[in-house]
């Protein structure tokens, strides 16, 4: 029965585990701050986001992700903090991860800035046994499986001005066994490897054209490569699509409701075989921006 459960435990985490690994975001250039400690206070405000991802709909067990975070600068100093929550599950798995993030920026020249920032971060990990519905529910090893605390840190470079961005970062600098028994691991946590970039065109004095693209790397998994392009109508409306190589097709939009109120959408529809038992993936955010005095609007940018 060990053996058993712990083969259909080890597929059932290697589609959650090695397949994705940290949460996965469409939209990751307004959530840099989840992959990116190093952004923490980059757009020169108090900057609050909320997110709420649904993959794969129609497919059971498929993942649900709900992200909150905060991010400011330190009033006029070259520091800034973030706080984030992410809620990630999938199956019978529950994974919430609080982090906590500084960054110190260098102002490079009159129109780059170069940031480095450190992340601290605490997981929380539980399995629901009595979602596997397995033949032997009094099986001893079934209970093992009770929430499992890791810490972790991680850090990252951020290059920006208020039309270009480039960034490499690590989350997770160590990797973390969510379950092991007798020396075989279930659930590994491994080092992600993000390299972030992307650049603002004027086309027009009213329309902005943004080509970025996220690269990331997992030992133990295919390269990750997104590329994406967005047009940024009258600094209101935002409408773009990407593509995630040998995964799916996307298309987001944005509206600036308010100086400091942004709501954007992303639709994702698979180009694998899994298109056949999904029926897409959608993605809403809000991000609310809080200004004083001194910054009444942001910097031109979409990012």
């Amino acid at each position: 029965m060990k053996t058993k459960f712990l083969f259909f435990a080890l597929l059932l985490t290697s589609f959650a585990g090695f397949a994705q690994q940290d949460a996965q975001y469409t939209q990751y250039m307004y959530n840099t701050i989840n992959i990116n400690p190093a952004y923490a206070g980059s757009r020169g405000v108090m900057s609050i986001f909320g997110l709420h991802r649904t993959q794969w709909v129609g497919l059971d067990g498929a993942p649900v992700t709900n992200a909150v975070s905060l991010n400011t600068p330190i009033n006029n100093s070259k520091i800034g903090v973030g706080l984030s929550f992410v809620n990630d599950r999938i199956g019978p798995t529950d994974e919430n991860t609080i982090s906590a993030d500084i960054s110190y920026t260098v102002q490079t020249s009159e129109t780059y800035n170069l940031s480095f920032g450190i992340k601290g971060t605490a997981n929380l990990f539980s399995l629901d046994v009595n979602k596997l519905n397995p033949a032997d529910a009094g099986d001893p090893h079934l209970q093992n499986f009770n929430s499992n605390f890791t810490p972790n840190v991680g850090a990252g470079v951020y290059f920006h001005s208020d039309k270009l961005y480039v960034g490499l970062s690590v989350p997770n600098f160590f990797q973390t066994t969510r379950y092991e028994d007798n020396s075989v691991s279930v659930y590994k946590e491994r080092m992600n490897f993000y390299f972030i970039g992307g650049y603002v065109f004027d086309l027009s004095p009213s329309i902005k054209f943004k080509p970025a693209f996220l690269m990331k790397t997992i030992e133990g998994a295919p390269l990750q490569l997104d590329v994406s392009g967005n047009f940024l109508f009258n600094d209101k409306f935002t409408i773009g699509a990407a593509w995630r190589w040998d995964a799916a097709v996307s298309a987001m939009a944005g509206f600036q409701v308010t100086d400091g109120l942004f709501v954007g959408y992303g639709y994702d529809l698979e180009t694998t075989k899994l298109s056949n038992y999904n029926s897409g993936s959608h993605e809403i955010f809000l991000r609310f921006e809080l200004f004083n005095k001194f910054n009444k609007v942001t910097s031109p940018r979409f990012f």
